[in-house]
């Protein structure tokens, strides 16, 4: 049993997961849009994935975008200052 899910792990590729900062949905990281919270103390859109600083993510939804903006600010720069 064992070797049959070694297996199987190994031909499936691992989909990195992040969850929505918003609505809590858990969603391939593809799918979600990277929000980054600079060292310089500005949040921004990172399209590429791999600026600098803490990162947050957001769905979509226009619901999430609305909810995210006032959540945003409070999570990255608590988790900014756990540093």
């Amino acid at each position: 049993m064992v070797g049959f899910c070694l297996k199987m792990s190994k031909n499936k590729k691992r989909v990195p997961m992040r969850t929505c900062i918003a609505c809590r949905a858990v969603k391939p990281k593809e799918e979600l849009v990277r929000l980054v919270y600079s060292p310089e103390g500005l949040v921004e859109i990172d399209t590429t994935g791999k600026r600098p600083g803490r990162g947050a993510y957001l769905c979509g939804r226009s619901e999430c975008w609305e909810r995210g903006a006032k959540r945003l600010g409070y999570v990255l720069t608590a988790r900014n200052k756990k540093k």
